[in-house]
């Protein structure tokens, strides 16, 4: 049973589609007591997997007990937020099929999203410092990785993605859309932007990056990862956030940070019991020492970057950018992470300090944007699309059709490299292959 289902999901070059895109087959070939649905889409404005909850319920449900029967799992639990009123009704019917699935309700609080956050909040276990959920008995998904798991069991490859545009558009929507189509396809299927100078988060807006400006963004394209993308004025303070500089921010937190430890006390991780204290990170920047003979500079690698801290913060400062430039110096002179510790205690006042999704938007000045993006479950045809050979964590693919070649939908375009962590990657929409780069290609109808 489970070698048929993981080669299914190999074959069809399934990936976690909403964010890093971690294998699907590596990741359910394992024996696991639980099985988490990561249904809380804690990002504002980004509107897919709550969606998806409600219109492919069924798909979804299907496919998780697929996946806990596989992994041999007692439980599997879909997490999601209290005000998902419509997916938890129809969740609630759907999984009556199924004795071993249960719905988990959340708060609606920043970040729910967070894999270590759920696992918690799932089974009461706490995940290990720098690890990851497997070490307590936990596999977590994504929704949307759930409906191209259901497909691949049917022979599916993954050629489609659903992704909301929101923001400064004309019409907010969510859209399926072949991978590789263009990010200027998706802007005029909205209604083009309300404004004449704009930029755009690939992403949420906390943990999104701003896409480099280009004429109408002729050069980004939908991957397998791809989850929405934010139109914003070019001088709104997110975007102006997110493009500050690392030389900048280091300056700032030397001159600005009064050490109140606010960012501490707002941190997931820290909340967990990890080693992880921002505030003392930002002594570094500030005196060049840590100012705590119990501190360490590895203590940046336990930061998820989910950016809660700049938040937090009363002087609109950034400790995540500051722990990620730590990361990178470390990296580069060998500096290993030796923060294991899997004996965590969870901080009393966890509960009370978790970070309302409300005034989260007020923080980031997004209420102007939060509103629907309804599915259009047409899905869209386009005339070519631009197909990257990387979308997933691990080794790039390898191009297994020639320049000019005819292929049809679904044919399969980069494989994995023999005995290398990747995924495959098929043809979108049928057409002609021109090879453009040593990296992607594109195919025209």
């Amino acid at each position: 049973m489970r070698s048929t289902m993981i080669n299914a999901i190999k074959v069809a070059g399934v990936v976690g589609a909403g964010g890093a895109g971690f294998p699907s087959h590596v990741k359910y070939d394992t024996d696991a007591e639980y099985v988490i649905v990561n249904g809380a889409e804690c990002e504002p404005l980004l509107q897919v997997d709550q969606q998806l909850m409600v219109h492919e319920a069924s798909k979804m449900v299907e496919a998780l007990w697929h996946i806990v029967e596989t992994t041999g799992s007692q439980k599997g639990i879909i997490a999601l937020k209290n005000k998902y009123h419509d997916a938890i009704e129809v969740l609630s019917e759907e999984i009556k099929r199924y004795p071993q699935l249960s719905l988990l309700i959340l708060e609606n609080v920043y970040p729910a999203g967070d894999e270590h956050y759920i696992v918690y909040e799932a089974t009461g276990r706490v995940v290990p410092e720098g690890g990851i959920p497997i070490q307590v008995g936990a596999v977590v998904t994504n929704v949307e990785t759930l409906i191209n798991v259901y497909n691949a069991l049917k022979g599916e490859p993954v050629i489609y993605k659903y992704v909301s545009i929101v923001g400064a558009v004309r019409q907010p929507s969510t859209y399926i859309v072949p991978v590789g189509t263009s990010l200027k396809h998706l802007m005029d299927l909205s209604g083009g932007s309300l404004i004449e100078t704009y930029k755009v988060i690939d992403g949420g807006p906390m943990m999104g990056k701003v896409l480099s400006s280009n004429e109408n963004y002729n050069d980004v394209f939908v991957k397998k990862t791809s989850k929405g993308f934010i139109i914003l004025p070019e001088d709104h303070d997110l975007i102006l956030s997110k493009e500050k500089r690392v030389e900048r921010i280091l300056k700032e937190a030397q001159t600005a940070c009064c050490h109140c430890d606010l960012c501490t006390d707002l941190c997931p991780r820290y909340l967990e019991g990890h080693r992880i204290h921002p505030s003392k990170l930002m002594r570094i920047a500030s005196y060049n020492s840590l100012g705590d003979v119990n501190a360490s500079i590895e203590e940046a690698y336990l930061c998820c970057e989910c950016g809660l801290c700049e938040q937090a913060c009363v002087m609109n400062l950034q400790p995540w950018k500051v722990n990620i430039y730590l990361k990178s110096l470390m990296r580069e002179k060998g500096i290993q992470n030796t923060l294991k510790n899997a004996e965590l205690e969870v901080h009393p006042f966890r509960a009370e300090r978790q970070f309302s999704a409300g005034r989260l938007i007020y923080r980031l000045d997004l209420s102007d944007y939060y509103g629907t993006a309804p599915l259009n479950r047409e899905i869209v045809e386009v005339d070519e699309v631009v197909i990257s050979n990387c979308q997933h964590i691990g080794a790039s693919g390898k191009l297994v059709v020639e320049e000019g070649a005819y292929v049809q939908q679904g044919t399969l375009i980069f494989k994995i490299p023999e005995e290398q962590l990747g995924a495959n990657i098929h043809s979108s929409i049928s057409g002609k292959v021109t090879i453009l780069n040593p990296n992607e290609i594109k195919i025209c109808r």
